[in-house]
């Protein structure tokens, strides 16, 4: 059997959620190798295994056809984002579309997830996120150490509010960077957050 690499890939940020075109899941189909499978996650993304010998080429096609591709693994997962219900503008689409590419795909102990949600409503879950950010009004909050797994599911703590939007990418970022330097080996986020004083982590987002 052919050398394969599993690769993960996701419907764009957009209005109305995670939407695929019947284009894009036949460009998926036809890139997958012959007799693998096709893994829903819980990250938004599918993973796909893909022939050795043509790993960079496939990938362009799939990113020309409008989808966006991540490596698997002990990464920062692409931003897990709602349908942006009250519109484009409103709902910060391009605030949204900017923390994706930021953040997206970054080394981390553990996997980490990264939700975003325009409105108070909060239907992508992102207090069940590993860091959560949503949208109130002109400026946003941003929520840590979520945790959906088990009986007894794990709400993220508000960590800051009021962040501007130019100051929201930055934040986050240094948040990770925070992460990576401090964590035990593997150690997942919402433990580290419960390991670490919110003050530092504050500190660390400022």
């Amino acid at each position: 059997m052919e050398d394969r690499t599993r690769i993960a890939v996701a419907p764009a940020v957009q209005l109305g959620g995670a939407l695929f075109t019947p284009e894009q899941l036949i460009k998926l189909g036809t890139a997958a190798a012959p007799d693998s499978m096709i893994e829903m996650t819980n990250f938004r993304q599918l993973y796909i295994e893909v022939p050795d010998t043509d790993v960079e080429g496939i990938e362009g096609e799939l990113q020309h056809s409008g989808l966006e591709v991540y490596p698997t693994g002990f990464v920062s997962k692409g931003l897990i984002a709602c349908q942006f219900c009250r519109g484009a503008e409103e709902a910060g689409l391009s605030t949204a579309q900017a923390l994706n590419e930021a953040i997206a795909g970054i080394e981390t102990p553990a996997p980490l997830k990264i939700g975003y949600a325009g409105c108070a409503l909060g239907t992508s879950e992102p207090l069940l996120k590993d860091i959560g950010v949503v949208k109130m009004r002109d400026t946003f909050d941003i929520y840590v150490g979520g945790d959906p797994k088990g009986l007894k599911p794990k709400f993220a703590s508000k960590l800051v509010t009021g962040v501007a939007a130019n100051r929201l990418i930055p934040a986050v970022i240094a948040l990770i960077e925070f992460y990576k330097t401090h964590a035990k080996l593997k150690e997942k986020f919402s433990k580290f957050v419960d390991r670490i004083p919110l003050e530092e982590l504050q500190q660390a987002a400022a």
